[in-house]
Formats: structure tokens, C-alpha cells, sequence
């Protein structure tokens, strides 16, 4: 069984920065892809960022040089570091794991940038 539980998201103002945290457990999630998506009210769920089990990673177009993904050495721990927020990132952001033929997905962390 795999769980997922994200951490970090509240309110910030522009040019701000959060750090999210998915804590992972299951077994093979260690080596699995994990990945952050958001959601914003009346929109698609997105890719914003992904990392590979051996550190490979690729960004949403719309984050790149402002967030990075990041795994612990355990890899059962993803983080999204996010730098220079803008008022278009507010969204619900949610940890994602492939593994076992599909996806897992957390609660969802609520990430606001507002002044």
C-alpha cells in the first residue's frame, strides 16, 4: 500500500518562497518516479516538475528556473523547492508516485501567492 503526505503549502506573497515536502512510503517507492502537479480552481491538473529514481528531472515550462524537485538519499522524500512565486502558481499542488502499474496520489497541499 502506498501513502503519501504532503507538507509545506500556505500563503505567500509575490516573489516569495515555500518549500513542499511528500513524505512516501510503500515498498518501491524508493525507486519510482515521483512528481509534484497542481490544480487551480477551474483548470486541468498539471505537471509542474518530476524526478526519476536516479535523479533525472524535468519542469513545467511555466516553473523552470524558479522551482526545483528534489529527493531525499532514502528516496521515499520529494521536495519542491519554490522561488520567485507568482499570483498564477497559487493552485492546490499534489505529491504524485508511479509504481505498481499506476499512479498514487497525496491529499494535496493548498499553496496561495497573494499580497
Amino acid at each position: 500500500q502506498v501513502q503519501l503526505v504532503e507538507s509545506g503549502g500556505g500563503l505567500v506573497q509575490p516573489g516569495g518562497s515555500l518549500r513542499l515536502s511528500c513524505a512516501a512510503s510503500g515498498i518501491f517507492v524508493s525507486i519510482s518516479p515521483m512528481a509534484w502537479y497542481r490544480q487551480a480552481p477551474g483548470k486541468q491538473r498539471e505537471l509542474v516538475a518530476a524526478i526519476t529514481s536516479p535523479g533525472r528531472t524535468n519542469y513545467a515550462d511555466s516553473v523552470k528556473g524558479r522551482f526545483t524537485i528534489s529527493r531525499d538519499n532514502s528516496g521515499n522524500t520529494a521536495y519542491l523547492q519554490m522561488n520567485s512565486l507568482k499570483p498564477e502558481d497559487t493552485a492546490v499542488y499534489y505529491c504524485n508516485v508511479f509504481v505498481y502499474g499506476r499512479n498514487h496520489w497525496g491529499q494535496g497541499t493548498q499553496v496561495t501567492v497573494s499580497s
